[in-house]
């Protein structure tokens, strides 16, 4: 076992369970470095809590900021020298263990998914507002690429975009978790979808629907040749006015994720954007997808309606976290990698 992930003891308060998880104690670029597999505490169902056995756990590009700290605006609420929650991972998918006071709809035994604080381990303790039942058609593996990558495709596609049938989509980043899932949901809408994605997910997009695909290692797919009602732009760094070439008159551009300087990353492009949205005819938004149970549920009738369907890249064990997350990293995901449990 890579000496980063080494299962190290901490002391257990008395007659405290315990668990395996990956925890960070600091920041850090190098997974290798920064992800340990430790024993700790497991948690406890509080109030209006659920204690959930993971037998998966998603990995997105979220996790990876809370794990560098980067950008650096993030630290106010993250924690300033280090992270305030020690164990790593968001998106989850298992069964119930336990439910803590005022909890109603669910019981021991269910299968679940959500969000969570800490879904890089055995159990996690979860606000049950953030928990659904767990899609039936879907394995626990598939059920915890949803949560936030589907979450977040969901809500550019469905709130910010609007999209309505009959338009056509440009899908910039078509081949990653959320733009798998954009693709899938624009089309579910009714939409015309074009797919810009890396050479070496053509194929995965097209087989997931999309109606065009675009190499854009070859082809500018916002040279403004082709004009789109909405264009959802998933992290990327393409300049605002130059996606705004590929927008009708009245379209809509969606910014999510995004790179750009260590104080405010992405953030930087997307206030700019929403800010020169002021003074055009197009739409420009940016936005970080809230949380509902509401939505999971949206989600988890689409997976088992066939609207959706997760493209699983790989599944990595407990104590190779910080192999999926380097993977993830480099940008070479066909669609989700996940943590099996």
């Amino acid at each position: 076992m890579n000496a980063a992930v080494r299962p190290r003891s901490v002391p257990a308060a008395a007659g405290q369970a315990q668990m395996q998880a990956i925890v960070r104690h600091r920041y850090g670029t190098v997974p290798e470095e920064v992800l340990r597999l430790e024993r700790v505490d497991r948690p406890v169902a509080g109030r209006g809590e659920v204690l959930v056995r993971v037998r998966a756990a998603g990995v997105d590009a979220g996790t990876w900021h809370l794990m560098t700290g980067v950008p650096y605006l993030m630290r106010l609420v993250t924690g300033l020298r280090g992270p305030k929650m020690a164990v790593a991972g968001w998106a989850v998918a298992g069964t119930v263990e336990a439910v803590g006071e005022d909890v109603t709809g669910f019981a021991p035994g269910d299968a679940v998914f959500g969000t969570c604080r800490g879904s890089f381990a055995q159990y996690t303790a979860a606000k049950a507002s953030r928990l659904a039942a767990k899609p039936a058609s879907l394995t626990f593996e598939q059920a915890a690429a949803l949560p936030n990558s589907a979450n977040t495709a969901l809500r550019a596609v469905r709130d910010k975009a609007k999209v309505r049938p009959g338009q056509h989509v440009l899908v910039i980043g078509a081949g990653g978790g959320v733009g798998t899932f954009a693709v899938q949901i624009a089309k579910a809408f009714g939409a015309e979808v074009t797919a810009a994605c890396g050479t070496g997910k053509t194929d995965l997009v097209r087989a997931i629907g999309a109606d065009h695909v675009l190499d854009y290692t070859r082809e500018d797919p916002v040279s403004g040749q082709r004009r789109y009602d909405a264009v959802i732009d998933i992290g990327g760094d393409r300049p605002v006015a130059r996606l705004r070439r590929a927008l009708t008159p009245k379209g809509t551009l969606v910014l999510t994720g995004g790179t750009g300087g260590p104080l405010l990353g992405g953030m930087d492009r997307n206030m700019r954007a929403q800010l020169l949205s002021l003074f055009v005819s197009q739409r420009l938004t940016a936005f970080i997808a809230p949380e509902s149970r509401a939505d999971l549920i949206t989600l988890g009738e689409m997976a088992d309606s066939g609207a959706i369907t997760p493209a699983i890249d790989r599944a990595y064990p407990l104590s190779q976290a910080a192999a999926a997350l380097r993977y993830l990293a480099e940008g070479r995901a066909r669609g989700k990698v996940v943590i099996s449990v």
